[in-house]
């Protein structure tokens, strides 16, 4: 039988402390702001940046979202983001994507305060995390880590497999898993007989942005599948990565698509912003 390991309790915990945290800030005469620069006129970007502001208002932090439209350019952006970097009043900056052509988020955001920087965003945030050194990660790779641990899946001594390379999730998901004592193997779009190596994970972690990539033949009967995938489908619903029909009653345990990772990953960058404004 497989468990689904469900996020909608785990982001209502979070959001509730988030909620408690931000009423204590407040009471001190800080009141934490979250700004979202978006710079693109992709309909699913908007659905999940209005999730972001809709949850940061029920939770007692000011969500800004600063629309430059899909004409902004890259100096156009960089000059919000450190406009936004210098403003004391801002605690969390969040750079939205897609971004237009030519504009690369790892540019880019290099221009985000790396105390600011609570999606984990800019290189320097990046290069921390995997030196063990404090700094805030990409949200959705945290919600992962935040997942596994709420459901007690033990990682000390485990074969984690991550399908993914991205800075946003596979790299940064792989660096968490690593300093949790797993062995982790990273795999990607040239990895030769995908099958081969995501049958021997206990954990297997799925962010490639491919629906129904990953089926039965690429799961041991053990395994944990966490899948980050959130791909359109024709009727306006959401499919993961993994193909949740073949997986179910075949692994141990599998998160859904939507309700897994995505309200956990909304309710930790809340919780990065209040840790920033607490700074």
């Amino acid at each position: 039988m497989t468990a689904i390991l469900s996020g909608t309790e785990l982001g209502r915990q979070i959001r509730a402390k988030v909620s408690a945290e931000a009423a204590a800030l407040s009471e001190r005469g800080v009141h934490p702001r979250l700004a979202v620069v978006v710079a693109t006129d992709d309909e699913s970007s908007a659905w999940y940046v209005r999730s972001i502001a809709k949850t940061a208002a029920r939770s007692g932090v000011r969500c800004d979202v600063v629309d430059l439209g899909a004409a902004a350019t890259p100096a156009g952006i960089t000059a919000e983001l450190a406009r936004l970097s210098a403003d004391p009043a801002v605690h969390g900056i969040i750079l939205q994507t897609p971004l237009p052509g030519g504009a690369r988020l790892e540019e880019l955001a290099t221009a985000i305060d790396p105390a600011k920087d609570i999606d984990g965003a800019n290189p320097l945030s990046l290069g921390r995390l995997t030196a063990g050194l404090p700094a805030h990660p990409p949200a959705t790779a945290a919600a992962v880590l935040a997942l596994l641990d709420h459901y007690a899946v033990p990682l000390a001594g485990r074969r984690a497999v991550v399908v993914g390379r991205s800075t946003v999730v596979g790299k940064p998901a792989a660096q968490l898993l690593l300093a949790r004592n797993a062995t982790v193997t990273i795999c990607h779009r040239h990895t030769a007989d995908l099958a081969a190596c995501t049958r021997e994970a206990d954990v297997l972690v799925v962010a490639v942005g491919r629906a129904g990539l990953i089926t039965a033949e690429h799961v041991a009967p053990h395994a944990v599948v966490v899948d980050v995938g959130t791909n359109p489908t024709t009727d306006g619903g959401l499919a993961g990565d993994a193909d949740a029909r073949s997986l179910t009653g075949r692994v141990a345990a599998l998160t859904p698509v939507p309700g897994g990772v995505g309200p956990v990953t909304t309710a930790l960058l809340l919780r990065h912003t209040i840790a920033a404004a607490s700074r």
